[in-house]
């Protein structure tokens, strides 16, 4: 794995990387993937190449994101965790066709326990400045 800052003291940050690899992972044909790493209300705001923006429950893309066997690899560029709060700055890299990427911005809690996805902030990698893939 690619070098990853962490701003301040991250102690679960294995555990935060294995959640949000978990949505990454939903693409490869894995819906229960996605239902673990997302809180049942997570929200998604989703910045396209063309600029316009899509706003949605992100639980009604499960089925959509599980079928579509997308080859997508995580790319882990920043991780900051306060107590049971986490943001992580994602690069969702689609092996086989960079130009079709992403850069998330993922916001994470804690809930009995358990890490959760709450909110997904992307933009196409085309308007990702500096964090998108490199070519």
């Amino acid at each position: 794995m690619t070098d990853v800052t962490v701003v301040g003291d991250a102690p679960e940050i294995d555990e935060i990387k294995r959640v949000v690899q978990l949505y990454v992972d939903g693409f490869q044909g894995s819906r229960e993937k996605l239902e673990e790493a997302f809180h049942k209300d997570a929200w998604i705001f989703a910045l396209d190449a063309d600029g316009a923006l899509a706003i949605d429950l992100i639980s009604d893309r499960f089925e959509r994101w599980s079928d579509s066997h997308r080859a997508v690899k995580s790319r882990f560029i920043a991780v900051t965790q306060a107590g049971e709060v986490a943001s992580v700055l994602l690069g969702f890299d689609n092996s086989e066709n960079l130009a079709d990427s992403w850069v998330d911005v993922i916001a994470l809690v804690k809930v009995d326990d358990a890490w959760k996805i709450t909110n997904k902030t992307a933009a196409h990698s085309t308007r990702a400045a500096w964090a998108k893939p490199k070519y």
